[in-house]
């Protein structure tokens, strides 16, 4: 095994080399995706959340309805919980769409309805961690910021890393940020995530050297498929009962159970006697 270099030390004409192959790619092959044709703060907002977890081609068109359906921070903040779960419906991870609803409130009571340009306060906000803070101030303010998420830890490793095993992001990070094209964050990110899909596609997947890398767990008998069924029933069944529920799911009672109390924990619903209520 080569030894891992944990510094970038490439030189001015190898950071040239390096963003001519991606920008060369891209100029022939990029992806035109619709929240790559806005700098709406909100819409890219929405498209980063969605694009958590999930791959661009599914999250495209629910993009699209979505945006039609709350076009702005307002009209998100004003929706009923129920209608904001029921646009989001076949995305999965329904936490996010939780999230997206609470940032819209506070963005309307806390910023006049516009949503923060700074880290500190961006990475605060519900479902927003360090990368995606990182990203909406690149895609929606062009700041630099150096972020790491799945194509772009293909690229780096495919480029810097190619003989190594365990690759920590921490070892990656310094050639983000030395090849960073500071002059067009926006443009280079996007061009550095498509060649990372390609990457995936023709070549084993390099994400698999990462140290970070985890197989996602099948999606049917799990847990949260579980928790999309419960919500399903529970949203599109207003009168729906904890005994109706129970008899509809084929699930371990006490795990359907569980996962109520833990819905109901998380703001999902609250319970008028034997009923759900979303808001």
């Amino acid at each position: 095994m080569n030894p891992v270099r944990k510094n970038c030390d490439l030189s001015p004409s190898a950071i040239e080399r390096f963003r001519e192959t991606i920008y060369q790619h891209y100029r022939k092959q990029g992806r035109i995706l619709p929240w790559r044709l806005t700098r709406d703060p909100y819409k890219i907002l929405v498209s980063e959340l969605m694009l958590q977890q999930t791959q661009a081609e599914r999250v495209v068109a629910k993009y699209e309805s979505f945006l039609r359906d709350f076009p702005n921070f307002t009209t998100l903040s004003g929706a009923r919980l129920k209608n904001v779960l029921e646009a989001w419906h076949g995305l999965g991870y329904n936490k996010r769409a939780l999230a997206l609803k609470r940032i819209a409130q506070i963005v309307g009571t806390k910023f006049d309805g516009k949503l923060p340009s700074d880290y500190a306060t961006l990475v605060e906000l519900p479902g927003v961690g360090r990368t995606t803070a990182c990203a909406i101030r690149a895609f929606a303010f062009d700041a630099p910021e150096v972020f790491i998420e799945t194509n772009i830890r293909a690229v780096f490793i495919h480029a810097f890393f190619a003989h190594a095993e365990g690759v920590k992001d921490d070892e990656i990070y310094p050639f983000v940020e030395c090849t960073l094209d500071r002059s067009n964050p926006r443009v280079w990110y996007y061009a550095l995530m498509d060649y990372g899909v390609m990457l995936k596609k023709t070549f084993k997947n390099p994400s698999r050297q990462s140290a970070h890398h985890k197989k996602q767990a099948p999606f049917k008998r799990s847990n949260r498929q579980l928790r999309g069924q419960i919500l399903a029933l529970i949203v599109t069944h207003p009168d729906m009962t904890e005994i109706e529920l129970l008899r509809r799911l084929t699930a371990d009672p006490d795990l359907i159970l569980r996962n109520l109390k833990k819905l109901e924990e998380e703001g999902f619903f609250k319970r008028q006697q034997t009923k759900f209520v979303i808001g």
